[in-house]
């Protein structure tokens, strides 16, 4: 049933959008009316009001304590077996030297260091090495100057740009581009990564006007998209990293195709996919139709992003695979389509594009957190230009991004209503 929308249009007041408790975050008030008939229609909601979040300090408790790691005695035997999975070693059976007690790490260290040098040698690989990389970076605007919060956080973005692929700005009454695709990458300190959905239909503000998320880059730009996910999280958004739907095809076709699955069968003349229900070896045309189809979706958005996450962890994974990173033809190719497709912030380099993958390969695993935002009503509406919005639970992701940052929040799958 729709809800929200008053007589003539005129925008009511939403129940539920900006946090009711102070924020860490110190954003800009939204931009007044520009005529008083303006100003009628659409009135400033409490809940909306920057006087009650703006300007104002904001403690995030963080737990106390430090973790440390008390070596064994010498004279206590170490257990048989291999020792990988105790948090470092040689990996001999039967002992180990009181050296390796003493500085033992986790295992996942391990592997992040092993992960890192090989993507380095990876890059090293593929085209010259590092300043190679860092000059075909296309850089754009896009961060605002809000205090750090001592995680890391990527804001990635998914965008149609209007390219011409299929599924691409069929709708001929909408102009310009969409972020269609908006995730939320956290990197803790200590603790679980995390990537949560940002639905493409979140209400959300800009100058004075209500719209949907997904519009705000196009009609505000990219910074004014990432305030706006500031103000959702709580926290800073340290990086951006912008995916053009159309070079989605040419990375996964350069790495031989990815495996998908999906437990229906589809047949979606707006984004072009025709699939059987399984799991599929899926070229680069039909992983773009994966990540873009949401009208054959009982779920409609909120279906499709769980597609995109899906979709991106597989690519991610295929690129970690020997057979692409050992492979500098193959290799070559794939960070060459990539890098064509890519546009970061302006303070991004190599290492950031290093590091968020690995991020994003650990948020994606058993250990890390998925999911999307939570939200009150998934139907709602400010007024008939808008149409049907998702109204978001403010108080709760405040909650669920303050766990994120301090890494305290247990692995799984979170978000919904």
């Amino acid at each position: 049933m729709r809800t929200g929308s008053g007589q003539g249009g005129q925008e009511q007041e939403p129940p539920s959008f900006m946090p009711s408790r102070p924020r860490r975050l110190e954003t800009a008030p939204s931009a007044p009316a520009t005529s008083a008939r303006h100003s009628r229609r659409q009135q400033e909601p409490p809940s909306f009001s920057p006087s009650s979040w703006t300007n104002t300090p904001r403690t995030v408790r963080r737990t106390s304590g430090s973790s440390r790691t008390t070596p064994r005695p010498a004279a206590q035997a170490a257990p048989s077996g291999n020792s990988w999975g105790n948090g470092g070693g040689r990996g001999n059976r039967g002992m180990r030297s009181s050296t390796a007690l003493a500085h033992k790490h986790p295992v996942r260290k391990f592997v992040g260091t092993l992960l890192l040098v090989i993507l380095l040698a990876l890059v090293l690989l593929a085209g010259g090495g590092w300043f190679w990389i860092n000059a075909r970076l296309n850089r754009e605007q896009m961060l605002t100057d809000a205090p750090g919060s001592g995680a890391t956080t990527w804001l990635l973005l998914g965008s149609d740009q209007r390219d011409g692929s299929p599924g691409a700005g069929q709708d001929t009454s909408i102009t310009g581009f969409r972020t269609d695709t908006i995730l939320v990458l956290t990197k803790p300190r200590h603790g679980a990564a995390s990537l949560i959905s940002v639905p493409r239909d979140s209400l959300a503000k800009d100058d004075g006007r209500y719209m949907k998320i997904n519009a705000v880059a196009y009609t505000s730009g990219y910074r004014s998209l990432t305030s706006q996910i500031e103000g959702i999280t709580g926290h800073k958004v340290d990086h951006v990293a912008l995916i053009r739907f159309g070079g989605l095809s040419k990375v996964v076709d350069a790495m031989g195709g990815v495996n998908l699955c999906y437990d229906a069968d589809v047949n979606d003349p707006r984004s072009g996919m025709v699939w059987s229900k399984g799991c599929h070896q899926a070229d680069g045309g039909m992983a773009l139709a994966f990540t873009r189809m949401r009208y054959s979706d009982p779920r409609g958005d909120f279906g499709r992003a769980e597609r995109q996450r899906q979709a991106i962890s597989a690519i991610t994974s295929k690129a970690l695979q020997p057979a692409v990173l050992l492979n500098p033809v193959t290799a070559g190719k794939v960070l060459s389509a990539g890098l064509d497709s890519l546009v970061v912030d302006e303070q991004a380099n190599a290492i950031d594009l290093v590091r968020m993958i690995l991020a994003f390969r650990s948020a994606s695993g058993p250990k890390g957190v998925t999911g999307s935002l939570y939200w009150t009503n998934p139907n709602y509406f400010p007024n008939r230009r808008v149409g049907s919005t998702v109204l978001l639970d403010q108080a709760r992701n405040t909650e669920l991004f303050d766990q994120l940052v301090q890494g305290s929040h247990d692995p799984g799958t979170v978000g919904g209503n």
